[in-house]
């Protein structure tokens, strides 16, 4: 993938509906370009599809989270299983340094979420965790 795949994708991510025509001229190439570029990039698997974000897919989850975990000893799998048995859980992420696990919450309200925090903290194995607030989002994919 040279610049120019990185700054078509760049255009894709900011609008997948533009035209080939207003991507090209955006891009200053020509649209037989773009069109066969965006082809390429389907073809390698570089580009997987191309998706639609709703409105109500904003709205959902008004309160956002990141905890990070610290687990003792051997304890990441177990753990990783009766997290994903949480409805407030949205992700869960490996993670190299100080912290075992980053695990994003989501929920309706403020108590919801400090009660799925309380839960994990008491999770057998939890050793340590730290909580931050999503306040806003400028890009999300």
């Amino acid at each position: 993938m040279d610049k120019t795949d990185e700054r078509l994708i760049a255009a894709l991510r900011h609008d997948a509906r533009a035209s080939l025509s207003d991507l090209a001229l955006q891009l200053s190439l020509s649209r037989t370009t773009v069109r066969a570029r965006i082809e390429r990039l389907l073809q390698r698997g570089e580009i997987l599809g191309f998706t639609v974000v709703l409105k109500a897919d904003t709205l959902q989850d008004p309160v956002r989270g990141m905890m990070m975990i610290g687990i003792e000893g051997r304890g990441a799998a177990r753990i990783t299983r009766q997290l994903q048995g949480l409805k407030e859980v949205r992700a869960i992420h490996s993670t190299n340094g100080r912290w075992d696990l980053i695990v994003e919450l989501g929920t309706e309200t403020l108590e919801q979420l400090d009660h799925a925090l309380a839960r994990i903290r008491t999770m057998d194995g939890v050793q340590t965790s730290e909580t931050n607030l999503l306040l806003s989002t400028k890009k999300a994919t």
